[in-house]
């Protein structure tokens, strides 16, 4: 019986120094809400800084107004948009008004809701330095979507439409990498 008691309190420390291992914040795991209050902070003026209500007010205009995918969900998570769920806007508002850095926020909203810090931002692909080949269709269907075309490619079945397709609008959504590859091709 004893044996049994000594077994169940290690298991439990060891459980506990897991949990508190892993549940620990960090900065660079959450490098969406980050930049997120970055910004936002970067938007608002000297009296609009003054009170909460003002921030609260300049947040969510900032939210509705956003294009960026990962911020939109943030800002869906803390409660800036109509179909939020919940509202912890008060994380935000309340030590901005003091100046309070984006990592120490980011910090206190991970506590309140964690999905905050699984935003991800996407990681923008170079199509001037890319050898397109080698990327994924999965790759290639979002350089679609970022252009709004992701209706370009439907009836594609192979790697080397999405490539064609990618190849053929490029001059059309993004003329400065579509330079650079010509560039290079005349070298």
């Amino acid at each position: 019986m004893m044996g049994i008691q000594k077994l169940l309190l290690c298991l439990t420390v060891i459980a506990w120094c897991v949990v508190n291992v892993n549940g620990k914040y960090r900065p660079e795991e959450c490098e969406a809400c980050v930049n997120f209050i970055k910004t936002f902070d970067e938007t608002l003026s000297a009296d609009a800084r003054k009170s909460m209500d003002s921030i609260k007010t300049e947040l969510i205009d900032f939210c509705e107004n956003t294009k960026v995918k990962e911020y939109e969900r943030i800002c869906y998570y803390i409660g800036g948009l109509k179909t939020s769920a919940t509202a912890i806007l008060n994380e935000i508002t309340r030590p901005l008004t003091f100046n309070k850095p984006a990592e120490k926020i980011c910090e206190v909203l991970d506590k309140k809701d964690s999905q905050i810090c699984e935003v991800k931002i996407k990681k923008k692909i170079n199509l001037a330095e890319v050898d397109l080949k080698k990327l994924r269709v999965k790759q290639l269907k979002e350089i679609l979507s970022d252009w709004n075309r992701s209706d370009a490619c439907k009836g594609c079945a192979e790697k080397s439409d999405f490539i064609s397709i990618v190849e053929e609008l490029m001059p059309k959504y993004d003329q400065a990498a579509y330079k650079l590859r010509q560039q290079k091709l005349e070298l």
